[in-house]
């Protein structure tokens, strides 16, 4: 079931927010350091940029007329398609 209502999209995006909040605060919260924030900073930036690169640049970019089910469909697929650069694996 998708979820079409604004309002109820707006909610799951609040949550997802807060959930992200709530985690960072615990990993930090025994022992602060800014090299931990910095740390966490930088994974949760890279992650968003791969997951940025699966969605968008692959299906705008390598083939767009394939469309990913999700990470696990995305990875299988660059997995298993030819390269078609003109490079050739050896």
């Amino acid at each position: 079931m998708d979820i079409t209502s604004p309002r109820l999209l707006k909610l799951k995006g609040a949550l997802f927010l807060f959930l992200g909040l709530l985690a960072a605060a615990l990993l930090l919260w025994p022992e602060f350091e800014p090299r931990r924030l910095v740390l966490l900073g930088i994974a949760v930036w890279a992650f968003c940029r791969a997951y940025y690169f699966c969605f968008y640049v692959l299906e705008r970019y390598t083939d767009p007329n394939f469309r990913y089910a999700g990470l696990w469909h995305a990875l299988r697929y660059l997995l298993s398609r030819p390269a078609r650069d003109g490079s050739k694996k050896s």
